[in-house]
């Protein structure tokens, strides 16, 4: 089935810090659920914000650095898209819309990071999704979904301590407009393994309000600690630790 028609929402900032582009911003909640063996869940707050790859806004605070996104820090993150859709054999996007958190005060992490790529006519190409663990590695995958936004694609990385390298992701990442709803489920040995949902609404055009709430809220910092902590809990009920070394 091809890819559904559809364009993505966004407004330009007004009265705001960003000096240029267009940027909006999502507040939303990030849920991650255990079916296996330990069966957990734990939710916290996030803020995304939806950008346009040639027109990345500019901020005192806040940047949006190619060496966060896919590889070289010495091209654009547009270019290094752009580069590697092409070694997937895909036709560069004449419009491409981003997903995912800037780095504040010099720090970021991302969890995930979604990139919709559309022709000159709007149709979509196809989706890529950008996948951070916490030893500071990252993997793209590349989706072409159905008419509901739905793909599937195999496991190719390393992202928890606790999950091997196996089994399928099943996801859904239908473009944000006034809500924001993206899901990830693993499943492995033919069973359902974890899920993340992403669920929220958009908040707004970026202000400079805005912008400096999220620059010292230090949302990105708090992530990282709570994905942390999430995982030494899991250690301490003695769940098996899936080896690193060799896996990629």
């Amino acid at each position: 089935m091809g890819l559904p028609r559809g364009r993505l929402c966004v407004r330009s900032a007004r009265g705001g810090g960003f000096r240029s582009g267009v940027v909006i911003l999502y507040t939303a909640r990030l849920t991650h659920v255990r079916h296996q063996i330990v069966v957990r869940r734990f939710t916290h707050r996030v803020r995304l914000w939806l950008v346009d790859l040639d027109h990345l806004p500019k901020s005192n605070y806040l940047s949006f650095r190619a060496a966060d996104h896919l590889g070289s820090p010495n091209r654009s993150i547009r270019a290094n898209l752009t580069a590697w859709l092409d070694s997937a054999g895909i036709t560069a996007p004449a419009r491409v819309q981003m997903l995912t958190a800037p780095r504040s005060f010099g720090y970021v992490f991302n969890p995930l990071t979604v990139y919709w790529c559309f022709d000159a006519n709007g149709t979509p190409l196809c989706v890529v999704a950008e996948v951070h663990n916490t030893y500071g590695e990252r993997h793209c995958y590349l989706l072409k979904p159905d008419e509901q936004w739905r793909a599937v694609v195999d496991k190719e990385f390393y992202v928890s301590p606790f999950f091997e390298v196996s089994g399928h992701y099943r996801m859904r990442l239908p473009p944000p407009d006034e809500r924001l709803a993206l899901t990830v489920a693993l499943r492995q040995d033919g069973a359902p393994a974890f899920t993340a949902t992403l669920v929220g609404r958009r908040h707004g055009p970026a202000t400079r309000a805005l912008e400096l709430g999220y620059a010292f809220s230090l949302l990105p910092h708090r992530v990282r600690v709570l994905i942390q902590r999430h995982g030494v809990a899991l250690w301490l009920r003695r769940l098996r630790v899936v080896p690193r070394d060799g896996v990629r």
